[in-house]
């Protein structure tokens, strides 16, 4: 079966697999006739207000989304783009996609470890276990030993 999502929502955080989360949702979206929305999320400390002025992070964040828009034009399709603060970035990823009623949600992680064993973090079960659509992860590769 081949999804037919037409409202896509790519979570790009700065790591290696972001370009290929946009790809794959540009691939999506050019067979449906879909809309990509791609966000990032600045983890807002409980210290600052959730409003608090981050010059850095937004500059980070910019960037982070240029390059998503780039590899989205680079197969033809264009994103539509928005920095989030949040307290909690699993929780922001699944409202999101509630408020923009995502069929499907792409997140890329890194291939880390914990205690010696593979660890997801905390978002990405969060978003597993609460987005109301389909959930894609594209995981990085290991790194070579």
């Amino acid at each position: 079966m081949m999804l037919d999502a037409k409202r896509i929502l790519v979570a790009v955080n700065g790591n290696a697999t972001d370009t290929t989360i946009v790809m794959l949702a540009a691939h999506t979206a050019k067979r449906t006739k879909g809309h990509i929305y791609a966000i990032h999320v600045i983890e807002v400390r409980r210290t600052l207000p959730l409003d608090a002025d981050l010059p850095e992070e937004r500059q980070r964040a910019d960037g982070i989304l240029d390059t998503a828009e780039h590899a989205a034009e680079d197969l033809g399709q264009t994103l539509e783009t928005e920095i989030l603060q949040a307290r909690d970035i699993g929780t922001a990823i699944v409202e999101e996609a509630i408020e923009s009623r995502a069929e499907l949600v792409l997140l890329g992680i890194p291939y880390r470890r914990k205690f010696g064993e593979f660890d997801l973090g905390r978002t990405v079960p969060y978003v597993l276990k609460n987005a109301p659509c389909e959930v894609w992860v594209c995981r990085e590769p290991m790194a070579a030993k």
